[in-house]
């Protein structure tokens, strides 16, 4: 697939004499520019499963200090990596104002402030667009892009399984800024697509950096001071670009081998196992090759409606979700499709475990932090307290040093001072992150 239309000089020289209009036509070609490669020492993981959860096969029972953390029925597929697993209770979404419960449960999920206003008609609660700020892990993503010992091809990579084409509030948890909602790429094909082309990809991309400095050269006589202080600056990227894929066509021949997907998988309720370990094994890929230090896994949406039959549940997420407590069928059924979400995570924990650091210093996994959420604390109550975070790795102490083996209620504690620590994790000394009004107290600690 083409990675980009070349521009053409009528275009490049029409842009080119405005300082503003300088940067759109080069943004397609600053997301290839790369740092020098070097060992990728800290990452983040971000996971996402809809509808909310079965408090009681969830939450550990408290246990005593030195005590082994007690995997309930749902978190019981993390038992090989009980030591590295921290569970977080008592944080609470409590982003108020536009939209249903599930709603600010998505979109607030990772930005930590409210909705824009919006003409998306959520059951009975006003109409909502989307978020009005960005997400911790695009805040991350920047921070380290601006750093050359941390930036990396992309940045960050948005994975997603089985998540509708339908763009609205409720498909949406990752936000570039105010009102710049970020899609999933849930088509495995167009992911390997993404991190690798192929040579035809290179060659094309090589000849619009040709054409591109060449009208460089010619157009820097004919601007001001300001747009040739801008010029030189996008040459020298460009010429960095060069130099990477040069470096690029050599690694790929030599060191990072391109994954082989099955062929022929198709987006239906059925292939979810397929589709998730497919985009897993590109993740764990992806790190290897160090394309990015932060990444996303979308399952389904907000109010998700996938029908796991290959667990013997034949209704719908969704539908159970809103199912009375004391329907204990819906229950069981609640509990099969949680633990096979659970099971995803510990797959893609264990696939990091198995893969060596670049330098072969411990695993990706010792460097790597997986969070895995939900936008309701319960399905059937919408609550947005208790919301489940699930933290796996990340124990190394040159990166995270996270102490896992253990369970943490924080009370009722606005989960924004969750994602304020992520970002404090990475040396970003934000003291506020989302709405200001749920970070006085500053990051949580105790995590470390």
């Amino acid at each position: 697939m083409p990675l980009m239309t070349s521009p053409s000089r009528r275009e490049f020289l029409r842009v080119a004499g405005l300082s503003p209009a300088l940067a759109p036509l080069l943004a397609n070609l600053s997301a290839f520019a790369t740092a020098p490669t070097g060992r990728a020492k800290q990452r983040l993981v971000i996971i996402f499963s809809p509808n909310g959860i079965i408090p009681d096969n969830f939450w550990p029972p408290a246990s005593a200090a030195g005590e082994p953390l007690e995997l309930p029925k749902i978190l019981e597929p993390l038992a090989p990596h009980r030591d590295r697993t921290l569970v977080l209770k008592g944080l609470c979404n409590q982003i108020n104002g536009d939209g249903d419960g599930h709603m600010r449960g998505i979109g607030c999920l990772l930005t930590g402030v409210e909705l824009l206003p919006g003409n998306v008609q959520g059951g009975s609660h006003t109409p909502a667009g989307w978020s009005s700020g960005n997400s911790i892990d695009q805040e991350i993503r920047e921070f380290l892009q601006k750093r050359p010992e941390t930036r990396t091809r992309f940045g960050s990579l948005e994975f997603g399984v089985y998540v509708p084409d339908t763009a609205d509030t409720w498909t949406r948890m990752v936000y570039a800024g105010r009102n710049k909602p970020i899609a999933p790429i849930d088509d495995p094909y167009q992911m390997l697509g993404k991190l690798y082309g192929d040579a035809r990809d290179r060659k094309a991309l090589g000849g619009i950096l040709d054409a591109v400095s060449e009208d460089f050269a010619k157009v820097r006589s004919l601007v001001s001071e300001e747009d040739r202080r801008l010029l030189d600056e996008h040459a020298s990227m460009i010429r960095d670009m060069e130099r990477q894929l040069a470096a690029d066509a050599a690694s790929a021949e030599l060191n990072h081998i391109v994954p082989e997907l099955e062929s022929g998988v198709s987006e239906k309720d059925e292939n979810m196992p397929k589709l998730s370990r497919m985009q897993i094994e590109l993740m764990v890929n992806s790190f290897a090759c160090d394309f990015a230090r932060v990444a996303t896994l979308q399952y389904t949406r907000s109010v998700g409606q996938a029908r796991m039959a290959w667990l013997g549940v034949e209704e719908r997420h969704h539908e159970l979700s809103h199912r009375p407590d004391t329907d204990l069928e819906a229950v069981e059924s609640l509990t099969r499709i949680n633990r096979w979400y659970c099971e995803e995570v510990a797959r893609l924990a264990t696939r990091l475990a198995e893969t060596p650091e670049p330098d072969g210093s411990g695993s990706l996994l010792d460097n790597t932090l997986i969070v895995w959420t939900n936008e309701l604390g319960k399905g059937n109550s919408h609550t947005r307290d208790n919301i489940p975070f699930v933290l796996v790795g990340g124990t190394s102490q040159q990166s995270w040093g996270l102490r896992g083996g253990r369970a943490i209620d924080f009370g009722k504690t606005p989960h924004n001072r969750l994602l304020m620590w992520l970002a404090n994790a990475f040396d970003h000394p934000i003291k506020s992150f989302g709405n200001a009004d749920f970070c006085g107290e500053g990051a949580l600690s105790g995590l470390v």
